[in-house]
């Protein structure tokens, strides 16, 4: 019986990662054709080649991706190993890196992220773009991804989506308002200021959707790419914005509004996007559960 070669493995998957095997041997700090004898050895075992030159560029063969994605699965998993092992020998709590879309509700991921710093877990939240942090879940600096859509399938990136849950939406004003803009709803929601998210984003084509089948037209007040910011715009009267139903009891409470109504069939959905298929990590495991329980009330 022919037993695989993880060494041989490991230099494969570093010439695929990295677009070449020069590129391999300064990142495992050997000569070249040290790296590419290896490659070639494991290409004999396997019986098919796992390159092939295109031009001045060497290129993963179907194959090649085949045995890349498997590769890439085993030595995930080694790194998941690794950190368990640390963590049970050190007896330190893990340290979970999570990148939050700068669209998500604040409410929403401290509610989804608070059974994690519950488990001792060492946290730390990096807000940014989507693409900026799938970027840094591909290099291993972020361990999750906390998102409003999925990852298409375009996207260059090895990345497996996890849907957490939806919720539906609520209409948001000052309590002055509320009187005269809920009676009527969605027709009052008709030339008054309304606080859009950023256009690109899920729910902002959600919303538009929504205005143009009840046929009314809000004014354009202003437009943002954080949820936290519009919505202390609107606890300052500057217009009417829009939140998640499931914790209308949090806005409420914490920027002094009230709701005008809701719209059911608008729903926006949440999605842990990791690495590896499995979600393996406690923290991940405690942020997946409360996400359950917070999006099924």
């Amino acid at each position: 019986m022919e037993w695989l070669n993880y060494h041989h493995l490991l230099y494969f998957w570093t010439a695929a990662r990295e677009g070449g095997v020069t590129r391999a041997a300064k990142k495992l700090r050997l000569a070249q054709p040290t790296v590419s004898e290896q490659i070639k050895r494991l290409e004999e075992l396997l019986g098919h080649p796992l390159f092939e030159r295109k031009g001045r560029s060497l290129v993963l063969t179907d194959f090649g991706r085949t045995i890349f994605g498997y590769a890439d699965e085993i030595f995930s998993l080694g790194r998941e190993l690794m950190d368990a092992a640390k963590t049970q020998g050190a007896g330190r709590p893990r340290r979970l890196v999570v990148g939050v879309a700068d669209v998500l509700p604040k409410l929403i991921v401290y509610r989804l992220l608070e059974p994690a710093l519950r488990l001792g877990i060492e946290l730390v939240c990096r807000e940014d773009y989507i693409d900026q942090l799938l970027a840094g879940l591909s290099i291993h600096e972020i361990d999750l991804v906390l998102s409003d859509s999925p990852v298409g399938a375009n996207v260059g990136v090895r990345a497996f989506n996890h849907l957490l849950g939806e919720s539906s939406i609520s209409f948001f004003a000052v309590k002055s308002e509320v009187p005269r803009l809920k009676r009527t709803f969605p027709a009052s929601l008709n030339g008054e200021r309304f606080l859009y998210p950023e256009e690109q984003t899920v729910l902002r084509r959600s919303l538009d959707q929504y205005f143009e089948d009840s046929g009314v037209h809000p004014l354009f007040a202003a437009e943002f790419a954080d949820s936290a910011l519009a919505m202390s715009f609107g606890q300052a009267g500057a217009g009417i914005f829009a939140g998640p139903t499931v914790i209308e009891r949090e806005i409420k409470k914490q920027y002094g509004v009230a709701v005008i109504g809701r719209a059911k069939q608008v729903r926006e959905r949440y999605y842990a996007i990791s690495g590896e298929r499995r979600l393996a990590h406690p923290g991940v495991l405690a942020i997946s559960q409360a996400a359950r329980r917070l999006l099924s009330a």
